[in-house]
C-alpha cells in the first residue's frame, strides 16, 4: 500500500510518498481502507524525533482516520465489511489502510464527506477530556483557551459556549480572532500585540478565570497561574514554547490551584475506548444536529503531506488541516 514514509528525523523534507506492507488486524481489529485523516501538533513532533509512537503502534504518521471497513478480526462485532468508520488511532492515518480496534470506531453520520469525519476524533476527544473531565468546566463559569485557532481550540470554544460558560483565547492574529467569534468565544487576546494575563484581569474586573488550557508551556506557565481564580484548574495539553520552569508555589498554595498534566496517545487501550465512550454520549448528537461543527482550514492530498506540515509549522491555519487519501 502506499504511505507516507520518514526518510529521517527533520522538517518536512523528511516527508515521502512510499510503499509499505498493508496491515493485518488483529481479532479485535479492523482493517480500514483509509479516505481522509488529519494533522495534529503530535505528527510534527514524531517527524522530528522527539514523539515515538507507543509499542506496537504503527511507525507511520497519523491519530486520527475516515474511511471504509475493509476487512475485521475474528472477534469483532457491530460492524461489517463496507461500513463508514472514523476514529482515533496510535498511529498510521498517513496511509491507504490502517487497522483500529473496533471499540474505537465509530460509524459516519449520513451526510457526512470522509474529510469532515477526519476532522473529528483527536480534537474533540481532546478538549472534552481537558476542558471536562479534568477541567471540571461547568455553566457560569470561565475559560481561557490557548491557541484558539487550534483544532483543539476550535473544538473547545464551541463545546464551552454549548456548555454554558463564558470563553476567552489567545490567537495569533485579529482575523483568527472574528472567525473564533463566530464560534463563540467571548473575547479573543492576540499574543503577538497583547499581554494575555493583564488582558484577561482587564476583561474580568480582575477576577480571572476558572480554568486555563495550555498548548504553551514555559513561556505561559506563570502568567496562567496569576489569572487563574481560587480554585482553578489549569490544564496542561502541549509544551511548544519548552517544559521546564519556576513558579512561587505560594500561589498555588494561596489560590488552592489544580496543575493538571493531559496526553492520550500512550494511553492504554481501554482508556482510549473511555474517552471514546464519553465523546459519543455527550458530544457526538451535537454534531449530528449541526449544535457544533469540526472547523477545516484545508484539505490537501497525501501526498502533500510534507507541504500541509509546513502549512500548520507556520500557524497558517485556523481548525483542521485534512489530507485526502
Amino acid at each position: 500500500m502506499k504511505a507516507i514514509i520518514k526518510t529521517g528525523d527533520g522538517g518536512p523534507e523528511v516527508l515521502e510518498l512510499g510503499e509499505v506492507e498493508t496491515p493485518e488486524p488483529k481479532p479485535t481489529q479492523l482493517l480500514i481502507n483509509i479516505k481522509a485523516t488529519a494533522l495534529n501538533r503530535a505528527d510534527t513532533l514524531q517527524r522530528k524525533g522527539l514523539y515515538p509512537p507507543p509499542a506496537g503502534e504503527s511507525e507511520i504518521l497519523g491519530l486520527e482516520l475516515a474511511g471504509i471497513v475493509e476487512d475485521r478480526g475474528s472477534a469483532v462485532t457491530g460492524f461489517e465489511r463496507g461500513d463508514r468508520i472514523f476514529g482515533l488511532v496510535g498511529g498510521g492515518g498517513y496511509a491507504e489502510y490502517a487497522i483500529i480496534d473496533y471499540q474505537m470506531a465509530m460509524q459516519i453520520p449520513e451526510g457526512w464527506s470522509f474529510e469532515k469525519a477526519a476532522a473529528v476524533p483527536e480534537v474533540f476527544f481532546t478538549a472534552n477530556e481537558t476542558l471536562f473531565k479534568l477541567g471540571c468546566l461547568s455553566a457560569g463559569e470561565s475559560v481561557l483557551i490557548h491557541a484558539g485557532g487550534s483544532g483543539v481550540g476550535t473544538a473547545g470554544i464551541q463545546m464551552a459556549n454549548q456548555a454554558g460558560a463564558q470563553v476567552f483565547i489567545t490567537a495569533g492574529s485579529d482575523e483568527k480572532i472574528e472567525k473564533a467569534k463566530v464560534l463563540g468565544c467571548t473575547e479573543g487576546i492576540n499574543y503577538k500585540t497583547h499581554d494575555f494575563a493583564e488582558t484577561i484581569r482587564d476583561l474580568t474586573e480582575g477576577k480571572g478565570v476558572d480554568v486555563v488550557q495550555d498548548f504553551i508551556g514555559q513561556p505561559y506557565f506563570e502568567r496562567n497561574c496569576s489569572l487563574l481564580k481560587p480554585g482553578g484548574r489549569l490544564v496542561v495539553v502541549g509544551l511548544m514554547g519548552g517544559s521546564k520552569t519556576e513558579i512561587d508555589l505560594g500561589i498555588v498554595l494561596r489560590k488552592r490551584l489544580r496543575i493538571l498534566g493531559s496526553i492520550m496517545r500512550p494511553l492504554a487501550l481501554e482508556e482510549k475506548i473511555d474517552i471514546t465512550r464519553r465523546f459519543v454520549d455527550r458530544w457526538l448528537p451535537l454534531l449530528l444536529t449541526g449544535v457544533i461543527n469540526p472547523v477545516i482550514d484545508t484539505v490537501m492530498s497525501l501526498e502533500q503531506a510534507h507541504e500541509a506540515h509546513r502549512y500548520m509549522e507556520a500557524n497558517r491555519n485556523f481548525g483542521k488541516i485534512i489530507l485526502k487519501v
